[in-house]
């Protein structure tokens, strides 16, 4: 019998021939060669295991003969035309294959996945225009939308389930190997390496474990971090790593992984919580430079400041305008026994000033009422109190009352709207400060990682899902990112217009661009561009007669009402 599925013939080179019968032309695989002695040659044994659609096509129907040749081609149903929309919604498709046609990302994933490609740029598509991360979803996703896959076949959620797990670390490696590759590594970048951490849902994992969450929910979790080249505005690479490690301990491994991949010139731009001599020793090892973001209460930051305070706080030549923050620097060893001159940026926030000294007054005021309401009782772990207060205790343990420690407390109230940043390289407070905002970017992409995928926790129960599924993620931030970056651009030249959109509300703009079916069955483009959809697919280098060419192929190949009558039933029969 003959499936109800398209796929490709195969390109087995010298194995494949074709013969018409009945006004149907059908392929054959040479499975062996038999020599015949008395005719002194060999002769092919051939199986037909497959119809082409039309007599110039490479694709055909498999029958049961192609399934068991070719047990790794996934058999995807084709949908009767009742099952698929009438209306496809095409607009988000058009600017999704755009971009990853313009970063190469299309031929990289043909390189790496094979057949499954299509499927691996239908997930993306997914994830990005849906913002969900459940497979069990997928299925009415694809019937709205083209497809990447080849024949815009629709595969079920356990299909996609297979293929996460199938994805093995010599593709993930072989990508992240091509696309970093493809970069300027001799060129001087900065890059913001930032980690996170996401729960899961799974069953024997060896990278899930209870560690410290950012988001504390009492489950065990993993962590993932991604290096992000703030020079171009693109995401690198991606690691993960058990959730127990606290990210102080992973810097090296992005040193190390940073050198891997062969770039020379690097500044990581890090946060506190990467702060430890033993980091700051490894990237001077290793020729790295760093912008680092120092806790304010280390003493020798506190000390740091203390000596600046009431010299620069109101001085217009020390403001840093386009954060209203002011700025200076001094040189200053980082820890004892140093070799090296480090760079300490002071910087001083009215606004911060005061919020930070609000919460700070309100932080007090409840420690004071929850001091007064066990006065008379026994008050354990009064260690954390013992800072801001002088507590006073009774013979039997029971408390007494508590002072206020004012010289703390004013201190603590003096070192409000205050930071520091440190730097390995000489440069300006302003240009400092400039470095590490920019750093938001990737912090704005660990926030997008766990909202607009749906993926603040993993629903798998294996490794190897787990692994496939954060490739597909990976990938998806790497298609999101640029059309974040596309539409900022467009936002600060103001040049068509464009007022500020979101990523999603971009996607909602261009689901209203649509295909319709028609009476003869195929699919046409339901009506005129809008104003606004022609600017946002401007930013893009999509043009009216782009979308209206794309809408016409896209329409030829999905199946008509002749298309489906086509289909092979059990009634054909085979040529032998």
């Amino acid at each position: 019998m003959y499936f109800n599925c398209v796929v490709s013939v195969p390109d087995v080179p010298g194995k494949i021939t074709f013969k018409k019968k009945g006004g149907s032309t059908y392929v054959l695989l040479e499975t062996d060669r038999v020599y015949l002695p008395e005719r002194q040659y060999s002769e092919a044994r051939r199986v037909v295991i497959g119809k082409l659609i039309t007599t110039d096509s490479s694709s055909m129907y498999p029958n049961e003969k192609f399934e068991a040749q070719f047990p790794d081609v996934v058999l995807a149903e084709v949908l009767p035309e009742s099952e698929r929309s009438d209306t496809l919604h095409i607009g988000s498709y058009l600017i999704i294959r755009k971009v990853m046609d313009e970063y190469k990302i299309t031929s990289l994933l043909r390189k790496w996945m094979g057949k499954d490609a299509g499927l691996f740029m239908d997930l993306v598509s997914y994830l990005l225009v849906e913002e969900d991360n459940a497979a069990q979803h997928y299925r009415r996703y694809a019937r709205e939308h083209p497809l990447f896959t080849d024949g815009m076949h629709i595969c079920d959620d356990a299909k996609i389930s297979r293929f996460f797990k199938e994805i093995d670390q010599n593709q993930i490696h072989g990508f992240l190997n091509d696309w970093n590759r493809s970069r300027d590594r001799k060129q001087r970048i900065y890059l913001s390496y930032d980690s996170t951490n996401k729960n899961c849902q799974a069953g024997d994992i060896e990278l899930i474990e209870f560690g410290k969450a950012k988001d504390d929910k009492s489950r065990p979790i993993f962590n993932i971090a991604v290096a992000f080249d703030k020079t171009n505005k693109i995401p690198l690479f991606y690691e993960e790593y058990p959730g127990s490690i606290p990210d102080v301990a992973e810097l090296k491994y992005a040193v190390n992984a940073v050198m891997d991949y062969g770039y020379s010139k690097i500044g990581f731009i890090l946060d506190r919580g990467y702060f430890s001599e033993e980091n700051i020793r490894y990237m001077d090892d290793n020729g790295y430079s760093f912008v680092m973001m120092v806790k304010g209460k280390k003493a020798l930051v506190s000390s740091l400041v203390e000596s600046r305070m009431k010299t620069f706080e109101s001085d217009h030549h020390f403001l840093i305008r386009p954060y209203m923050t002011y700025g200076i620097t001094v040189s200053h060893q980082l820890f004892e026994n140093d070799k090296e001159v480090r760079y300490f940026h002071i910087f001083y926030n009215n606004t911060l000033s005061c919020n930070e000294r609000n919460s700070l007054e309100w932080e007090i005021e409840k420690q004071v009422k929850l001091l007064e309401m066990h006065q008379g009782e026994p008050f354990p772990n009064h260690e954390i109190y013992d800072k801001r207060f002088k507590l006073h205790f009774n013979k039997d343990g029971t408390l007494l009352f508590a002072e206020k420690r004012y010289d703390v407390i004013q201190r603590e109230l003096d070192l409000c709207g205050y930071y520091c940043i440190v730097t390995s390289e000489k440069m300006t407070a302003e240009k400092a400060l400039l470095l590490y905002k920019g750093r938001d970017t990737s912090e704005k992409l660990f926030a997008i990682s766990k909202t607009f995928t749906g993926s603040k926790s993993e629903r798998i129960h294996s490794e190897e899902s787990l692994k496939g599924k954060l490739f597909v993620e990976f990938v998806t931030l790497i298609v999101r990112n640029r059309i974040y970056n596309l539409e900022k651009e467009a936002m600060q030249r103001k040049t068509n217009q464009l007022e500020k959109i979101s990523v999603p509300e971009t996607f909602d703009y261009m689901e209203e661009l649509e295909i319709t079916r028609r009476g003869n069955g195929k699919y046409r483009l339901s009506h005129a561009l809008t104003a606004r959809q022609k600017k946002i697919l401007a930013e893009f280098g999509i043009s009216e007669d782009d979308v209206k060419q794309a809408a016409h192929d896209l329409g030829n190949q999905l199946p008509t009402h002749k298309d489906l009558d086509m289909i092979p039933t059990e009634r054909d029969k085979e040529v032998e």
